[in-house]
């Protein structure tokens, strides 16, 4: 099966019942979404498709086919990102666990929403948990990320 991840066309051969997260964990050496619930409910394995946040350990192989899957390994080569930038100024990540998938639902976000309010954040990045607690920080990144990306449209 040909499936695109991160912009590029990969033949997969795996069952279409396997879930997305062991397809790009154990066959495609991308291990930046986590196992950690096994049934969508935390986040931490979260990433985009064609631009939406999903649970990649409840999504199957087969219903990707077509679409455009996005990992933090395909967001930037060089951690370049806003969002990415936004979250090493604000010092977000503490235990790490969850921060791609924090970062990949963040810029889903701002694909969406150009300048969040609390109330958008809040409601944006309640799917993933992080149990270190870091949402004040997420919040103060996202809105640091939009700021940037707004004047990087201005120019």
């Amino acid at each position: 099966m040909q499936i695109r991840v991160n912009g590029n066309s990969l033949a997969v051969d795996a069952p279409e019942d396997m879930p997305l997260l062991w397809v790009l964990r154990d066959l495609l050496n991308l291990t930046g979404a986590k196992y950690g619930c096994g049934i969508g409910a935390c986040g931490s394995c979260t990433v985009l498709l064609d631009g939406e946040p999903v649970r990649s350990c409840i999504t199957l192989l087969g219903d990707v086919q077509g679409r455009e899957i996005l990992t933090i390994e395909g967001l930037s080569k060089d951690n370049s990102h806003p969002v990415q930038q936004a979250w090493q100024e604000q010092q977000v990540p503490q235990c790490g666990y969850c921060q791609p998938a924090q970062i990949l639902s963040a810029v889903a976000l701002l694909n969406e929403t150009g300048n969040p309010d609390d109330e958008d954040i809040n409601t944006a990045m309640s799917d993933v948990l992080c149990r270190c607690g870091t949402y004040p920080r997420v919040r103060k990144a996202i809105k640091l990320a939009a700021k940037t990306l707004r004047k990087g449209e201005a120019t």
